[in-house]
């Protein structure tokens, strides 16, 4: 009997699951019908249904938008229902992750290989995809952000995290013959992607275009493995592969590259990667070096770039035997978006025949250049420019900035004017009649010659020299190329002298020269070497006069105060 009853209970409870199962299965369905429905009314809906649900009349009194606004408005309340749901975003990526593959798969494969191609080190005669799938893990986003400032458009950036399982096959062919299947095995990334969808329209989804690319690139690690066989038996080929790859993902997706999606039909060709501006850099100097030989002292040089691409980074001479090296050297930069890049500095020690050690790097924003005014920063040199807190002293390094925007129309020469000189040159060249002449003759490179007017003021902060308490400090002028010397008076017992003394002097070539002057000591027998103080000729020449205080370099204390003043006199040379 006992058993009947259970029996009976049991098929009354399965069929109560049943029927609970079947409602709420029903239930679902129609949750997700009336969603399917919401989401197609909204895709159909324009601006003016907007307007509808939303009458100016209820705006408050101190709201009025313009209508581009009213799109922005749209475009954001929409992202933020749907990407703001980031379990709900990470969930259903994971369910069509397998067409994403299959889609993507292709898609990377032929837009990468011919960076791969353009990369390819010296020792591989071919690289190219023997196989491309990105495995069964999908990426997961952590974040989401919405960047204001943009009035033609909205910017959004979203974290990503993929520690995934991708099958990545590189065949790759020596110049000996010898082929290669290369794996590319656990690959982890971190980053953040930068969307862009611009511009606005009255059109549904309220965007004509989204530009896709990689803002910040956190963490890129990934492994080589030659399939069967052992990559370490080629010296060197392992990390020209792992530069090649790394150098591709760079000048693919990294920003300011950018991939272009239309969305509505059109013409987005200003939404392509454009050069903005031209950065001169010169390398001043460098001071208090960290050495790292043993014997001897380090033989520095600089490397320096806005984009870390072989092709785009410029290396600067050796200065043997030193770590307070002068270079006064001068370099041009590409720049693709004056907001975001930076320019950065490494400075190594070059050993030889064996790998460079890196001394330090350092970095400065270009967003903080005002176009057209030169820029005198000493930057100090860290470890690792991911890493805040490095108290070592690596010491720093000295350089000048200008950097000239394209078209700007505010007075600035436009560099894209056809000639050798450089954007520094055509912002000193004043002679417009010269110009507009010049496609009916022959082309020139000017060059920046006058005389220089240096006033040396006075000083303070000289340190003790003497057993007295004091010193009698006296400052000896120098130009670096024509070597031309002056030097003050004496100004006997005392730590802030005063001098008042103007020196002039002629100079050929004031963009590559340098003014040089050093406090010494004057004793009786002999004299100490105090400090020195090196300066370009650049700032002078574009503001024509000057009065400003410079740090004694090599000195604890000290500061002497100049006064510059240049009188230009422009000659040409045929080229």
């Amino acid at each position: 009997m006992g058993f009947i009853v259970g029996v009976v209970i049991g098929l009354l409870v399965g069929i109560a699951i049943i029927i609970g199962f079947v409602k709420l299965e029903n239930s679902r369905s129609k949750l997700r019908s009336e969603l399917a429905n919401t989401v197609a009314a909204f895709a159909r809906m324009t601006v003016e249904d907007s307007r509808k649900l939303l009458p100016p009349e209820f705006y408050p009194s101190w709201v009025v938008f313009s209508e581009r606004q009213k799109l922005r408005l749209i475009l954001v309340v929409a992202l933020a229902f749907y990407l703001l749901q980031l379990t709900w975003l990470n969930h259903h990526l994971t369910k069509i992750w397998p067409y994403v593959d299959e889609a993507a798969s292709e898609l990377i494969k032929a837009s990468v290989e011919p960076v791969l191609e353009q990369y390819r080190p010296a020792i591989v005669a071919s690289l190219t995809f023997s196989k491309l799938t990105l495995g069964t893990v999908a990426p997961q986003f952590t974040g989401v952000s919405i960047i204001d400032g943009d009035k033609n458009g909205m910017t959004m950036e979203l974290d990503m995290q993929w520690d995934g399982n991708p099958n990545i096959v590189l065949g790759v062919k020596t110049l000996v013959g010898v082929s290669l299947p290369i794996q590319v095995k656990n690959i982890g990334f971190t980053g953040v992607f930068r969307l862009i969808f611009r511009p606005l329209v009255e059109d549904f989804p309220c965007f004509g275009a989204v530009s896709v690319s990689l803002r910040e690139k956190k963490k890129l690690d990934f492994t080589l493995k030659v399939v069967g066989g052992d990559i370490s038996a080629i010296p060197g080929l392992s990390e020209a592969i792992e530069e090649t790859i790394r150098d591709a993902v760079e000048d693919s997706i990294t920003w300011p590259v950018r991939k272009v999606i239309p969305i509505i039909p059109g013409d987005y060709s200003d939404l392509e990667l454009k050069p903005v501006g031209m950065l001169e850099v010169k390398l001043v100097q460098a001071k208090n070096l960290t050495n790292k030989d043993l014997v001897g002292k380090s033989d520095p040089f600089a490397k320096m770039f806005i984009r870390p691409l072989r092709e785009k980074t410029k290396r600067s001479k050796t200065i043997n035997n030193d770590l307070n090296p002068i270079w006064n050297e001068h370099f041009e930069f590409v720049v693709e978006d004056a907001s975001t890049q930076h320019l950065v500095v490494r400075i190594y020690d070059d050993e030889g025949v064996q790998a460079s050690e890196l001394i330090g790097c350092a970095q400065i924003r270009l967003c903080e250049l005002e176009p057209g005014k030169v820029k005198d920063v000493w930057l100090k040199l860290v470890k690792d420019l991911e890493i805040q807190r490095d108290t070592k002293n690596r010491g720093e390094v000295h350089l000048e900035l200008l950097y000239v925007p394209y078209g700007s129309g505010n007075g600035i020469v436009n560099p894209f004017v056809t000639s050798s000189m450089t954007s520094l040159e055509r912002v000193l060249k004043n002679d417009t009649t010269d110009e507009e002449n010049a496609s009916s003759r022959k082309r020139k490179d000017v060059i920046v010659r006058g005389v220089l007017s240096v006033t040396v003021i006075s000083a303070e902060e000289i340190p003790i020299q003497d057993l007295m308490g004091k010193a009698d400090p006296y400052v000896v002028l120098s130009m670096k190329k024509s070597g031309a010397k002056s030097k003050t008076r004496v100004v006997n017992d005392s730590l802030n002298p005063v001098w008042n003394q103007t020196f002039d002097f002629v100079v050929e070539d004031g963009l590559h020269d340098m003014l040089v002057l050093e406090v010494w000591d004057h004793d009786t027998f002999g004299k100490d070497y105090i400090g020195r103080c090196i300066l370009t000729l650049t700032r002078v020449i574009m503001e024509e006069e000057y009065k400003d205080w410079y740090p004694l370099d090599e000195s604890k204390t000290g500061k002497l105060q100049l006064h510059l003043k240049w009188m230009a006199q422009s000659i040409y040379r045929d080229s």
